[in-house]
């Protein structure tokens, strides 16, 4: 549907206000007025630089945004306000546009006889179908306050575990972005000096220096099919990861890597308790539970162990089994989730997990970072240091046949 822009003046008050919304004529505009009480000034189509955002336009909904936005919702609805007025004042006060175009989008659906969940569902992008389902739940309960304080909750633990998973991923990955660019600097631009040194000299040069020279010979002469063949290699792997069988594959590799695959594994647990604990809890169907977690785990290996879960269950056998087959999760944490079945308080069983596992991940973390600072520090040192060294092994010969 189309994005309109309104020019209006509030029946009660006489205020000027002008906002935007997700319509499908501009007919529809004054109706969606009219039930605000407002009268309509003017309307034209909204530019469509100021899309709602999505695919790589305009400003992206962010984990924070979204977080905001539930509290200040469930605070709302908790104090009594209508559904409307709270979703209007929250299109109102938001500073992400994005996110402002997409409630004022929820509004009009709501005020058009869907449901909260149903309007919900129409925006996948800034709201996940775990959201989604728990609002519906929330909505049939009669308790959507107390869901929507749960989601934020959910929301920002979720994120800081990706943002602790993701600072662990930040250092190696810039260290070995500067070791590429002294590696290709010396390459291109030093080496090339000290070779024209040598030619002059007619002696022999020592193995590691030619080594040296004939790989800054090789990229200065042939850097295109350096470039050319990253650019293909990347673009090989993207499309073998997208692939089922090589998702699963590279994911599962992962999860065997030393020291980061143990991170990458107690991240993992984390979620998949916190996410079916949230679920379960707020009145979402285990089996539903089990799929939405499934399809948010972020990894092939823990989305088909979940799967596997959840026909385990549909067949009237239990969770833990399939689970403990899959090689995925610590013994641990089968044997919680068993006694969790047993006793009728998997959901409180979960999110105890979770916790633990949270703290687990800061220590994974710590472990990860601890050690990859002198493993990078040698690394370079090698690599940076072993090039000087060779260029200046001939320069030893040379001093000393002067001698």
């Amino acid at each position: 549907m189309p994005m309109y822009e309104y020019t209006a003046r509030n029946a009660t008050t006489g205020q000027i206000q002008k906002g935007q919304v997700d319509v499908a004529s501009r007919d529809d505009v004054g109706a969606y007025l009219r039930k605000n009480r407002m009268m309509l000034v003017s309307v034209r189509e909204a530019p469509k630089a100021i899309s709602l955002g999505f695919g790589g336009k305009g400003p992206r909904i962010k984990t924070r945004d979204i977080v905001i936005f539930t509290r200040q919702f469930a605070t709302m609805i908790n104090a009594g306000l209508p559904l409307v007025q709270s979703l209007t004042i929250l299109a109102q006060q938001t500073e992400n546009k994005s996110l402002q175009a997409v409630t004022r989008a929820v509004v009009y659906d709501v005020e058009s006889g869907n449901t909260l969940a149903d309007a919900f569902q129409k925006h996948p992008k800034a709201f996940t179908q775990l959201y989604v389902n728990m609002v519906a739940a929330g909505e049939a309960g009669g308790i959507l306050d107390t869901i929507l304080m749960r989601l934020a909750t959910f929301l920002e633990k979720s994120d800081a575990l990706m943002r602790k998973v993701k600072s662990a991923m930040v250092y190696p990955g810039v260290i070995l972005s500067v070791a590429a660019i002294a590696v290709t600097v010396l390459l291109i631009f030093v080496i090339p000096t000290f070779q024209a040194m040598f030619a002059s000299v007619d002696m022999e040069l020592p193995l590691p220096t030619r080594v040296v020279i004939g790989l800054s010979q090789l990229l200065t002469g042939f850097w295109w099919a350096f470039i050319a063949a990253g650019a293909l290699i990347s673009f090989a792997v993207r499309r073998y990861y997208a692939t089922p069988v090589g998702r699963k594959n590279i994911d599962a590799m992962m999860l065997k890597a030393p020291v980061l695959g143990d991170l990458l594994r107690k991240s993992a647990v984390s979620r998949f308790t916190r996410t079916l604990g949230t679920l379960i809890s707020s009145g979402v169907s285990i089996l539903d539970g089990l799929e939405i977690t499934a399809r948010t785990s972020g990894n092939r290996v823990v989305h088909d162990a979940v799967m596997e879960s959840r026909a385990s269950i549909a067949g009237g056998e239990t969770i833990a089994a399939p689970l403990e087959r899959s090689k995925v999760f610590p013994p641990m944490v089968i044997s919680m989730i068993a006694v969790g079945e047993q006793t009728g308080g998997l959901d409180e069983m979960l999110t105890k997990i979770a916790d633990f596992y949270d703290e687990e991940v800061d220590v994974a973390v710590g472990a990860l970072l601890s050690l990859m600072e002198p493993v990078m520090i040698v690394f370079l040192g090698v690599i940076v240091g072993g090039m000087v060294v060779a260029m200046y092994l001939p320069i030893f010969d040379m001093m000393n046949a002067v001698q």
